[in-house]
């Protein structure tokens, strides 16, 4: 009776070679579902940027209305599509210009042979990208010089198109990236951020004079203050608070005091500014700062001139 039930596993004399068996059942059992796995999180990855890729595939066909009154399901959803495509055209400019810009600074385009003279490669990024890529010089160098603008300011959440960031490029020549997002930041914040256009832009670009100096590592909100007091004409072109006459006069009589102190000839103002700014930043040795905080807070409990 027990022979008709043998399950066929083997000669019992033989355990090592049933146990080998076994072995490469289970490997090749697990070698398949790490396949199927692998194909799984393949086909899963490949679904994701199928769905974020944008194309002009995705776009729906214009067709007539479906009635009147409230949209449809599928028109709403025809409608969402139409907005992400629009949204689009707003980031797009600058996707390019810093895949111009990355181009340009890798040189990634010197080992392409020219599309016009086969025997020799492009040389520089305007050429690569006129010829190639159809894109006009001046377009290539718009967009290369405008790009970290409208990245910064997608950062901040503001939804500037490229005609406002165009008027901002020569503030960014003239005084850095951080300068030419304060611009943005100062028009949004008088007008309105829903109220910025590019011609709000330009004026105020216009306004600003040309002996103007501002330092690119200060904080945009920080130069949008300062932008605005000299706009306004409470700070000089330097930026920096007009220090009054008297105060100039005591700080001279007090430079000529030191001088006898330390037996030399005149201080200038400069180098006793330089001394008392190195004094404010010592961590160690807080006294100045001390002082500068007392007389802050003595000018706060002043009354306001109205």
């Amino acid at each position: 009776m027990s022979e008709a039930y043998d399950l066929g596993w083997g000669d019992e004399d033989e355990p090592e070679e049933t146990a080998h068996a076994l072995t490469v059942v289970d490997t090749g059992r697990d070698e398949k579902q790490k396949q199927t796995q692998a194909r799984l999180v393949a086909d899963q990855v490949a679904a994701a940027v199928e769905e974020v890729r944008p194309g002009l595939d995705k776009i729906p066909d214009p067709v007539k209305p479906a009635g009147e009154g409230e949209l449809t399901a599928e028109e709403t959803e025809r409608l969402a599509l139409c907005e992400q495509g629009i949204a689009l055209h707003k980031i797009a400019w600058f996707m390019a210009g810093k895949s111009l810009d990355t181009v340009a600074t890798g040189k990634l385009f010197r080992a392409t042979p020219h599309k016009l003279e086969p025997e020799r490669f492009y040389r520089t990024i305007e050429e690569w990208a006129e010829v190639e890529k159809d894109i006009s010089v001046s377009k290539c160098n718009q967009w290369r010089a405008a790009w970290p603008i409208g990245e910064a300011l997608a950062a901040r959440d503001y939804d500037a198109n490229p005609g406002q960031v165009r008027e901002l490029v020569p503030v960014k020549g003239a005084f850095g990236l951080n300068a030419a997002v304060a611009v943005y930041l100062l028009v949004a914040e008088l007008a309105g951020a829903d109220k910025v256009t590019a011609a709000l832009l330009r004026k105020t670009v216009k306004l600003m004079p040309g002996d103007l100096r501002l330092e690119d590592d200060e904080d945009p909100d920080v130069l949008a203050k300062t932008i605005q007091g000299v706009l306004l004409g409470e700070l000089p072109p330097s930026g920096v608070p007009a220090i009054p006459p008297a105060v100039k006069r005591a700080v001279d009589r007090r430079a000529v005091v030191l001088a006898d102190r330390l037996d030399r000839g005149r201080i200038p103002r400069a180098e006793v500014q330089r001394y008392l700014l190195e004094a404010f930043a010592d961590e160690e040795d807080p006294r100045v700062f001390d002082a500068v905080l007392e007389r802050m807070k003595q000018d706060e409990k002043k009354p306001q001139k109205p």
